[in-house]
């Protein structure tokens, strides 16, 4: 196995943490810190300063644990959205991704992941609890199970499913135009806005 010779160790150090990121390897990290060394101090020194920044001072939405520059995020405190209406999604990416649909008017709920027993994650793992409670309080009036269309993804659905009917509230899931398999991130907009606004009761999704 070849072993990268690097001139300079502070550039070696450089490079090993850019390959840390998902989907970077050594010679893209290389590509990367060599494209900031050909920049001005000042460039450099803004981006430093967005990650710093980003790490230290980024929070989570208290009401439905999406990023937030404050606590209470602008999609939970926009009076014009329907309070009555909660999407439920795997992660941030999947509000970014229905958000650009241009389909949806409601809240949202981040659970932080999925049940998936072989990587370790359990329901106590995600915020099954936070959003249980958010439930009871009486002021959503549907729930769209908008999670990806995974074993994963349907396992977590049925799970939260069996803790909802103890309450007043519709359960819908996207409609199937998002193919089994498919994670939100990766489905077209167009695709996606359909199943959001086609939506179907959940029961009807449950095989017999």
């Amino acid at each position: 196995m070849n072993i990268q010779s690097y001139p300079s160790k502070l550039l070696e150090n450089a490079v090993e943490e850019f390959a840390k990121l998902p989907g970077i390897g050594r010679k893209t990290a290389l590509r990367l810190v060599l494209h900031l060394l050909r920049q001005t101090e000042n460039d450099v020194d803004r981006f430093s300063q967005a990650m710093i920044q980003l790490r230290h001072e980024v929070k989570h939405c208290k009401e439905c644990n999406n990023i937030s520059d404050t606590d209470i995020c602008t999609i939970c405190s926009n009076p014009k959205r329907d309070s009555s209406l909660l999407c439920v999604v795997e992660n941030i990416k999947d509000v970014m991704s229905i958000e650009n649909t241009h389909q949806y008017n409601g809240l949202y709920f981040v659970l932080g992941g999925v049940i998936s027993p072989m990587d370790g994650i359990g329901p106590n793992d995600l915020k099954i609890d936070h959003l249980l409670n958010k439930i009871a309080m009486g002021n959503v009036k549907e729930i769209i199970m908008a999670l990806s269309a995974t074993m994963e993804g349907d396992t977590t659905n049925f799970y939260i499913y069996k803790k909802l009917k103890q309450y007043p509230v519709s359960i819908s899931a996207i409609a199937r135009g998002v193919a089994f398999g498919d994670e939100l991130e990766y489905t077209d907009e167009v695709t996606l806005g359909r199943a959001i606004v086609n939506r179907v009761k959940f029961e009807s999704t449950i095989a017999d």
